[in-house]
């Protein structure tokens, strides 16, 4: 990275740095509690003569301290960063509560719009920092040198810190004024959404991010439109209606290769993920919204994915890899949508009525009629949510398709040979 570039970046953490002084200063004007991180020291600062911005920097201090003490050896030089940030950061603060000084809602909904402003404004500033990718706040750092240490994960270390804070921060409360003040509902609300804001930012304004910092385009072999690529079939397919067995039959008659549960081996090999932890967590995005929230805390940091992203993406590589080296036949896991714009690609959905799925699930699995419906609609609406989070799309929606079959109606060998037909 040239100077230039790097200069730019600590520019743009910067700003990201003074406006998340707003959103602190918005969410504690509100006087319903303020961030999880920032708890601790509003509380101290209702009880002694420093400054919210001065205790901040006191104990963003103890956190580096805890992280040298953590790491030992491994805390990176470059990391000391952390400490003009801190002590910016807490000057950002003071002098963002001194211009809001003119803020004191009185009513509640008035206090509660004052938290989301906050709150929007902090995902903001959040946002920009993660995107400048230079260096980390002492908060998220010290979560980090937890997971290093001790090979956790880091949302859920994050999750712990968060509630923590708030616990000692009621606790130091309690001490001081011999009642909980300074942590309340804000505190909590703070905690579940500004992450979420945050991730937000970054999907919606990845025109910005790439305007800001471009990357120097690479061409993708795996997406390479050439009359020569490889032949992939793609078939997408409603739980139950037999949808991997047509792909298996086509397979077999083009005599190429029918990747299903192959993939899941393939996966598994190629990125250190054992089969049973491929296999278990599959496509088992139960609620894009309950997702976010859980992963919510990748937000504060770059380069680092929660489990299902991280497999996820790991799918994507695997299946691009595929598709470029050898004609085959893919079953599910969004392919049509991960290699809708390669060429030589043929995208395939099977569908049924609602009878012949369960019939097909009973006979398969040793299931009654009620227990294979309530898997049928639980696997589909897996499969919904799963598309939607990660390609922002309708799952089953012809348009995704340069073919859509009714199973139930030709029966599993007639639509394997109306796709072989058709891909003549």
């Amino acid at each position: 990275m040239n100077k230039r570039e790097l200069a730019k970046r600590y520019i743009v953490f910067l700003i990201g740095l003074y406006i998340n002084s707003f959103g602190v200063s918005f969410i504690t004007k509100a006087n319903l509690g303020t961030s999880p991180i920032s708890s601790i020291p509003y509380v101290l600062s209702l009880g002694f003569c420093p400054t919210l911005g001065h205790f901040t920097i006191i104990f963003s201090l103890l956190l580096i301290l805890l992280q040298v003490a953590i790491l030992g050896k491994n805390f990176q030089k470059v990391q000391l960063l952390q400490i003009p940030v801190s002590i910016a950061f807490g000057y950002f603060i003071d002098a963002s509560m001194n211009l809001l000084s003119w803020l004191e809602p009185d009513k509640y909904y008035l206090k509660i719009a004052s938290l989301i402003i906050g709150c929007v404004i902090l995902g903001f500033g959040v946002y920009l920092e993660v995107i400048a990718d230079v260096v980390m706040l002492p908060g998220e750092a010290f979560v980090k040198a937890v997971t290093q240490r001790f090979k956790a994960e880091f949302g859920m270390a994050k999750v712990c810190f968060d509630a923590s804070m708030t616990v000692m921060a009621a606790i130091v409360s309690c001490f001081l004024f011999h009642k909980i003040n300074g942590v309340r509902e804000g505190t909590i609300i703070a905690a579940f959404i500004v992450g979420l804001i945050a991730r937000s930012f970054g999907r919606t304004l990845s025109s910005l991010t790439n305007w800001l910092f471009p990357v120097n385009a690479v061409a993708d072999r795996n997406t390479e439109k050439t009359e020569q690529s490889p032949l992939v079939i793609t078939i997408g397919r409603e739980y139950g209606s037999g949808g991997r067995e047509i792909g298996k039959l086509v397979a077999k008659e083009l005599g190429i290769a029918c990747y299903d549960d192959e993939l899941i081996y393939q996966v598994a090999k190629e990125n250190g993920y054992s089969d049973e932890f491929v296999r278990n967590n599959d496509q088992k995005l139960t609620h894009s919204f309950l997702y976010d929230l859980y992963t919510q805390n990748y937000a504060y940091i770059n380069g680092e994915e929660g489990k299902y992203d991280a497999l996820f993406h790991a799918e994507v590589r695997t299946i691009k890899e595929i598709a470029a080296k050898e004609s085959c036949v893919i079953i599910g896991r969004l392919a049509n949508f991960i290699l809708a714009d390669r060429k030589n690609t043929f995208h395939v959905f099977i569908c049924a009525d609602m009878n012949s799925k369960k019939i097909r699930v009973m006979k398969r699995e040793n299931l009654n009629e009620k227990e294979a419906e309530k898997k049928i609609k639980k696997a589909e609406s897996e499969r919904k949510s799963y598309c939607k989070h990660y390609m922002e799309k309708e799952w089953g929606m012809a348009n995704a398709y340069d073919l859509s079959l009714r199973a139930d109606l030709f029966g599993i060998d007639k639509t394997a040979e109306i796709i072989l037909e058709l891909l003549k």
